[in-house]
């Protein structure tokens, strides 16, 4: 679903066919995991396609090597130029776009010398539907922030995540809900949390979660159309007391609560904040939004 004979790829530095390129058996990043990567889309707009908040996300690719110590000579100027190109050659306006900075051979723990840059794309739908989602607190948590850098997008954290999907896919739920070390909620395994509590949003403060730039977008439409959000920690408790609940994520969107463990959220949905936002967040990626405000 990925990929086909005709799809290309950006890979050390060259754009080859995705089917003729080949990995290092011996990379870090296949042994332990040290390696970066970002989730970007890109939208048809009236204006062309357009890669929504690029350099963020690349700004947060730099973030993740620095503190990695991953060698890599790319700014994020570069990197975006690189994408459209990438996207032109695959003929695809409407697109998930996957960067990775994979390291070299090194089977000390410590960062290998030298890096590679592969950026892929494809046509992907939203990850988690369109659906209200029925979730499940995971027994798994955020990983401590001071075991490691939570807000950079590292491969191997995301073993977490998988170990929290897996949990609960696995009793008929749709997505997990992780905690905080110190049990407050945090995030589920791909995507950041807002509850509603009498028209007010409430969202985990930075520190425990992934820094999410639909996360970022989402309080920045609030403040605009006069949406009062907070940013403070909750307890499980207090989620399971809101009226209404969504995720986001660049892969999910915007996407709406059906449920948590045994609590029914109250709200309908389409009376939600969560699902205006949903709808401003669409028009806002395909460059919509704006122009009906000034219309």
């Amino acid at each position: 679903m990925y990929y086909n004979d005709e799809t290309v790829i950006f890979y050390n530095g060259k754009f080859v066919k995705a089917k003729e390129a080949s990995g290092n058996l011996y990379g870090q990043t296949l042994h332990y995991g040290n390696g970066v990567f970002e989730g970007i889309r890109a939208y048809e707009t009236s204006e062309g396609t357009k890669v929504f908040k690029a350099l963020e996300h690349y700004k947060r690719l730099l973030y993740g090597v620095e503190v990695m110590d991953i060698d890599f000579n790319y700014t994020e100027e570069e990197l975006t130029k690189i994408t459209y190109e990438l996207l032109e050659r695959n003929n695809l306006k409407d697109a998930y776009i996957r960067p990775l900075v994979v390291t070299g051979e090194n089977m000390g723990v410590f960062s290998a010398k030298g890096s590679d840059l592969i950026i892929q794309c494809w046509k992907w739908d939203k990850l988690m539907g369109d659906e209200l989602l029925r979730v499940k607190t995971s027994r798994f948590q955020r990983p401590n922030p001071k075991s490691c850098f939570v807000e950079a997008k590292i491969t191997g954290h995301y073993i977490n995540s998988i170990l929290a999907s897996n949990e609960v896919k696995k009793e008929g739920y749709d997505e997990s809900l992780l905690l905080d070390m110190n049990n407050n909620v945090a995030e589920c395994s791909g995507a950041n949390i807002f509850m509603e509590k009498e028209g007010i949003l409430y969202t985990p403060p930075r520190g425990h979660i992934m820094a999410g730039i639909t996360r970022s977008t989402v309080i920045e439409l609030c403040k605009e159309v006069g949406i009062s959000v907070v940013e403070k920690h909750f307890t499980l408790k207090e989620l399971k007391e809101s009226d209404s609940a969504f995720f986001t994520g660049t892969a999910a969107e915007v996407v709406g609560l059906k449920s948590l463990d045994e609590y029914q959220f109250p709200l309908q949905w389409g009376e939600s904040q969560g699902n205006k936002l949903m709808k401003l967040y669409k028009n806002e990626v395909l460059g919509l939004r704006k122009k009906c405000l000034t219309n």
